[in-house]
């Protein structure tokens, strides 16, 4: 009776186990995969990841978690260590697969090496190589085994990253280039890794992308990676700081791709769900799960503690909010100035006391609230540990990298200069005409300038005066820009660096809130200061230095002459005898200074060009008696865009060229198309009356 009891209880026993095994069994045919982007030191996050982690471990089997790069830079936790505090934190997290990001080399590729040895998972990427180097820096992807899934992550860094992570690191001693990021062969390595995972077993193909989406559809971005490639099955995206939770994408045979990325700072945590072939992606708003983890929450504490005395320290106080975003939330720092811009530019600007002073709007990373300021807080808004440079630069070369800077907008440029001591005038209707090498660094202007109406500072008046191209100005930049060339800034290579060894960009910033404005940012930084202005066409009606139109020249040049009577018979229609400007036309076509657009039009309100200009004065010059001659053997063939002057006006630009009265728009072209401004007019009546008349 005992035994038998007995065998009933195990009976039951082992029906409960099973029964309780059935409950409580794991899913092991779905894969859950987490994934990140452009963290950028918000270290909160990863609390959180590895708290959803564990929750989603309680009922899937395999949960995975990837990145998809820009980890190690953006706050003060990654600047004081260089980094390592972020991969003990994601060795903490658990990472199946690592790519990287432009801003994983701010650091060098020296200590980018160092964080590879220190991190427990190995980091990925199929496009960065060294030149002459079959094998790639890093493994182009890894293969992950969920089961009896085998999942391969294939990394892709943006191609920019040779000219918007210090570029020197990536030239040897003889400034030699002898790194790639292989641009021109992007596609054709992304499908080489594609075909060889596949060959080593996988069963599924996922990009970890720093390629960037573009929403206009104009630019390269990684839609086009997934357009001109076959077999990738999803891409996790990162770099431009899109938030896309789930888009389709057709690949080069016609097959759905799913897009996603999470935006940036752990706005979102992604995840990735793969069951019987098929893929979903959701995004979950990070502030919205409350979990976390303890030990990723002691670790934070601990290294906060140890940076904290020197990082709470306050320094002062703004009485403004100095701005990065609009409060729609729009970037507005790498296509408009802003009042932080303002700050930051002033700061290199008195602190170094240059001519001129270059912040990029791509380093201006985090407002300054309103309120006691400490340095954590001047430090978030410059966390690269740029050293700030002065060097000697002529006004040709400043032209050119104000150019360079606004070789993308309207489209968002990391370049976009916030700058004190100056001030232009962009003409947007003109399509940026600079030209490149095959590593994107600049080689000349090929057209029409974008830029003009440059004026700088003259400390000693405080009058703003026009660029002189062959003038030496003292410039303030970062050495990112004047010693590594970045964002393509190459114009730099020949300057005269007076100053390498001076503060960092923080050091400048901190020096000019607590020396220079007391320790209070104050209403004087409420509003922006426009030292931009921005048009059309060359007229602007904010613009004081405006561009100057037919009549109005005419009517400089009348004045000049002592404004005489005329009773010549003008046959202009579009010239009424009411205009205020007819008497002054009158005389000009009288003694032959103008033809006119036509036998019945001079077209008075048009913008008068450069070459206009030229052929009015030598003309005028005629009709004085004044021998032109002097100007036809000037050989202004020497400009690169001679070919575009019109035949009526290549021997006017002979002669005012060769009697100095005109001279290139810059050292190497003529903008003959271009229009001329009151302060071009006024200097070249002044030349005029000294170099032809006196």
């Amino acid at each position: 009776m005992k035994k038998r009891l007995l065998s009933c209880i195990v009976c039951i026993c082992m029906v409960l186990c099973s029964l309780n095994a059935v409950v409580f069994a794991k899913d092991s045919e779905t894969i859950v995969i987490l994934y990140e982007n452009d963290v950028h030191c918000a270290v909160e996050g990863y609390s959180k990841l590895v708290a959803m982690k564990n929750e989603l471990k309680t009922d899937y089997e395999y949960v995975g978690v990837v990145s998809s790069g820009d980890f190690v830079q953006g706050g003060t936790l990654g600047a004081v260590s260089k980094g390592e505090y972020i991969v003990n934190l994601m060795n903490i997290v658990g990472y199946d697969a690592i790519g990287l990001g432009n801003h994983e080399f701010d650091y060098t590729i020296s200590r980018l090496t160092e964080l590879y040895e220190l991190s427990e998972t190995k980091y990925i990427s199929c496009n960065f190589a060294k030149i002459g180097e079959e094998k790639t820096y890093f493994e182009p992807y890894t293969i992950v085994s969920y089961g009896d899934v085998d999942i391969a992550y294939i990394g892709i860094i943006t191609p920019e990253t040779i000219t918007s992570a210090r570029p020197s690191q990536f030239r040897n001693e003889n400034g030699e280039i002898i790194y790639t990021f292989n641009e021109s062969r992007l596609y054709e390595l992304v499908q080489e890794s594609i075909d060889e995972a596949t060959e080593d077993g996988a069963d599924y193909v996922i990009a970890l992308s720093h390629i960037g989406y573009d929403e206009s559809g104009e630019l390269n971005d990684v839609t086009d990676v997934i357009e001109n490639t076959d077999g990738l099955d999803v891409v996790l995206d990162a770099h431009s700081h899109s938030v896309i939770e789930e888009k389709i994408v057709k690949d080069k045979s016609g097959d759905d791709v799913l897009l996603s990325s999470t935006g940036t700072g752990f706005e979102n945590i992604g995840k990735l769900t793969i069951a019987n072939g098929e893929f979903d992606t959701e995004l979950v708003k990070t502030e919205t799960y409350t979990k976390t983890d303890a030990d990723v929450d002691a670790y934070i504490a601990e290294i906060n503690e140890s940076y904290a005395e020197l990082g709470n320290r306050k320094i002062g106080e703004s009485k403004v909010e100095l701005i990065t975003h609009n409060e729609e939330g729009t970037r507005l720092v790498r296509t408009a100035e802003t009042n932080l811009g303002n700050l930051c530019s002033d700061a290199l600007f008195f602190v170094t006391n240059a001519d001129v002073s270059y912040v990029n709007g791509g380093g201006l990373r985090a407002p300054i609230k309103s309120g006691d300021m400490t340095f954590n807080d001047i430090y978030s808004v410059f966390p690269f540990n740029n050293r700030i440079v002065t060097a000697e630069i002529t006004g040709q070369v400043l032209l050119d990298m104000l150019e360079m800077s606004m070789i993308s907008y309207p489209q968002e440029d990391g370049a976009f200069p916030h700058m004190s001591g100056i001030t232009f005038s962009v003409n947007k209707s003109i399509p940026s005409s600079i030209k490149v090498d095959e590593n994107g660094f600049f080689t000349k202007v090929d057209g029409d300038y974008r830029v003009y109406d440059v004026k700088v500072l003259d400390k000693e008046s405080g009058n703003y005066k026009a660029l002189e191209l062959d003038k030496k100005y003292i410039l303030a930049a970062a050495d990112y820009y004047i010693l590594n060339f970045g964002s393509g800034m190459s114009m730099f290579k020949d300057a005269k660096v007076v100053e390498s060894e001076g503060m960092l960009d923080v050091e400048v910033l901190e020096r000019y809130i607590t020396d220079n404005l007391n320790g209070v940012i104050g209403e004087e930084y409420k509003d922006v200061v426009n030292r931009i202005t921005f048009t059309d066409g060359y007229e602007n009606a904010d613009n004081e230095d405006k561009a100057v139109t037919r009549a109005e020249a005419i009517v400089a040049l009348w004045n000049m002459e002592g404004s005489p009577a005329s009773d010549f018979a003008m046959k202009f229609d579009d010239v009424s005898a009411e205009t205020p400007y007819a008497e002054a036309i009158r005389w000009a076509a009288a003694v032959k200074i103008v033809n006119g657009c036509s036998e019945s039009s001079f077209a008075p309100d048009d913008v008068l060009t450069r070459e206009q200009l030229a052929a009015i004065l030598w003309r005028y010059a005629k009709s004085e008696n004044i021998d032109v001659s002097i100007g036809e053997n000037t050989n202004i063939l020497s400009y690169e865009d001679v070919f575009t002057v019109s035949d009526y006006a290549i021997p006017a630009f002979q002669w005012t060229c060769g009697s100095g009265i005109m001279s290139g728009n810059t050292i190497s072209t003529l903008a003959p198309k271009n229009a001329v401004n009151e302060s071009q007019l006024e200097e070249a009546l002044f030349r005029y009356s000294e170099n032809v008349k006196s």
